[in-house]
């Protein structure tokens, strides 16, 4: 199960916090794969990446409220934890830098912290993308929206970690960090980022 994070609304599109959704639909999209099912507070789809069976998932909720609709899925398909990949947004990586780590705590993330809280584990695989820290408050600016020379870095940032879900799913965690943590960091490098 594949759970991008972010919020629901159209006004919410765009913004720094919704970069799990935006990496949900460019899957979608690579592999014709409809986020047709509401159900659980949840928009999904179900089919196949690469031969294995997914579902692509963003909660409907707001974005401190996921846990609910993330366990509910997970009894729903039958899944532990470990069988899902949460995608979202993180303030303590420069914009652009995908990261991706086989488990951890909620960091400064509230849909994190009530994944973890619901759940009662931190043992599951997650795709951290880079959005940069605040200058002011945090709730601002992660509903706030990127800025025109930022969009450079995010666009690219969304695709790799679009990437990473693939590997992760066809090859395993530890063969999606090798590629993925090494890729970004690359190009952070590379860009003089």
């Amino acid at each position: 199960m594949l759970v991008g994070l972010g919020n629901p609304g159209g006004q919410y599109d765009g913004t720094r916090h919704n970069v799990g959704f935006e990496v949900i639909r460019e899957l979608a999209n690579r592999h014709d794969l409809p986020l047709n099912v509401r159900k659980h507070s949840s928009n999904y789809g179900v089919g196949a990446i690469k031969g294995v069976p997914v579902a692509l998932v963003r909660p409907m909720t707001y974005m401190n409220r996921s846990g609910a609709a993330v366990g509910t899925l997970l009894r729903e398909f039958n899944l532990s934890p470990e069988k899902m990949v949460v995608v979202f947004d993180d303030m303590d990586l420069e914009v652009g830098r995908v990261l991706v780590k086989p488990q951890g705590g909620p960091g400064t993330h509230n849909g994190m912290r009530d994944i973890i809280d619901a759940l009662g584990t931190e043992a599951f695989p997650r795709v951290r993308i880079g959005i940069g820290k605040p200058v002011g408050p945090g709730v601002d600016y992660v509903l706030g929206r990127f800025e025109p020379n930022e969009l450079d870095r995010i666009v690219p940032a969304i695709r790799l970690a679009a990437d990473a879900c693939e590997w992760i799913v066809a090859e395993g965690i530890d063969a999606a960090m090798n590629r993925a943590n090494s890729t970004s960091k690359a190009e952070n490098v590379s860009d003089g980022r």
